[in-house]
């Protein structure tokens, strides 16, 4: 059975343990191996008749709800040993797994074969808290506002904080910064299979449908004007109902935008024709702030601040408008946003975002390999958008039409 593997995740609630799962999972069934995820909450929520959201049904001092978590968590162990003494290759435990006695257990039952434990880790508070804000809208808790929801998933993650117990003694241990893809630290002792192919997931980023979508047409783009926070024309408009009917069979839970109106305008009739659909706005996806050019069009520019039109025109992508930014410091804080884009994404999900010309120029540049000063003359459309699949064995990138167009 050493070409069996049992993974095990540990981590608090909402530090992307569940997305973790799924991105190695979908891996490995694409290296045709027989892969399953055993998710301790899906569990709970099925075999109880009652509501186990509430944040006291996590508490220590609720003997019950702890009695009722541990029979979950035997009955998962139990199918996932099945599976592995059966045809499976590779089992994945998702649950919190936060304190010794329970790994203590999982070694026990599996101490014939090879165990690897992944713990999950996230330092960003903003990060954390937009992922709280989205697990608030999730069907468990639909009988409350997100606020409330959020407020519980809090008190419970309080819960789980006073009985967590890093990683420290297990023989085959992964520590991962979920939010960052990267290793912090890592101790194996026994031979564990697939590993190689293992640390390769962990850090590469997976997509499985990115919509990169640019704003519709607003004012400003009808008077050559740059940056500001101008809203849609009534072409635009009608480009944001056409991207609405166009995306309506498709199912996008999450639609990242900007903090300008000219996004969320176009985002808006997209989220209101989904079943179910969030709008996020990420300050990260903020277009290019042209400082003392903002309002002002190119030929204005040209005529009125020679010296910033000839240094632009040199080095478009290096070059920093006064008291403003440009497209190399941009870099950072739109690949930020990224970071947030998957953090916060389901893999079984599609992402969307609807962003800038200069803004998704970067984005794209993310997936695709361009030289730096091609970057500012990226093709970025406003009746067109990039379709993006990332995964371990191919690359898509596809400019698609949406206006009168069969999806």
């Amino acid at each position: 059975m050493m070409d069996t593997l049992l993974i095990a995740l540990v981590g608090l609630p909402a530090r992307g343990k569940s997305t973790m799962g799924r991105k190695i999972a979908r891996t490995f069934e694409l290296d045709d191996l027989d892969v399953r995820v055993f998710n301790n909450g899906e569990l709970r929520r099925t075999l109880s008749d009652e509501n186990t959201s509430s944040p006291d049904f996590f508490s220590p001092a609720n003997e019950a709800g702890l009695a009722f978590r541990d029979h979950c968590a035997l009955i998962n162990l139990q199918r996932a040993r099945e599976f592995l003494n059966s045809s499976g290759k590779v089992a994945i435990i998702d649950a919190t797994n936060v304190t010794k006695k329970r790994r203590k257990l999982i070694e026990e039952m599996f101490f014939d074969m090879p165990l690897l434990f992944i713990e999950c880790v996230n330092t960003d508070e903003e990060a954390l808290e937009a992922n709280l804000e989205r697990k608030g809208l999730l069907k468990e808790f639909c009988h409350l506002s997100v606020q409330e929801a959020v407020d519980g998933l809090t008190r419970r993650i309080g819960y789980y904080e006073k009985a967590y117990e890093p990683l420290d003694e297990e023989r085959n241990r992964i520590l991962v910064d979920s939010f960052e893809a990267c290793i912090l630290q890592e101790q194996i002792t026994d031979l564990i299979p697939y590993y190689d192919r293992i640390r390769d997931i962990i850090t590469t980023r997976i997509v499985r449908n990115l919509f990169l979508i640019r704003h519709g047409e607003t004012f400003y783009n009808l008077e050559g004007r740059i940056g500001g926070d101008s809203g849609l024309t009534e072409k635009g408009q009608a480009q944001a109902e056409a991207l609405a009917r166009y995306f309506a069979p498709w199912r996008i839970p999450i639609i990242f935008t900007s903090k300008h109106k000219r996004t969320q305008q176009t985002a808006s009739p997209i989220s209101e024709k989904q079943e179910h659909s969030s709008i996020i706005v990420l300050p990260e996806f903020n277009e290019i702030d042209a400082g003392i050019c903002e309002g002002m069009t190119y030929q204005d520019i040209k005529e009125k601040m020679p010296m910033v039109a000839q240094a632009r025109a040199r080095d478009k992508y290096g070059y920093v408008y006064p008291d403003g930014e440009g497209y190399a410091c941009m870099e950072k804080r739109i690949h930020r946003g990224l970071k947030k884009v998957f953090y916060l994404n389901n893999l079984n999900d599609n992402i969307m975002i609807v962003g800038h010309q200069a803004v998704n120029r970067l984005i794209l540049s993310y997936f695709v390999s361009r030289p730096k000063e091609e970057v500012p003359f990226i093709y970025m459309p406003q009746d067109r958008y990039y379709h993006i699949q990332v995964d371990p064995y191919k690359r898509i990138f596809e400019l698609m039409p949406y206006i009168n167009s069969p999806r």
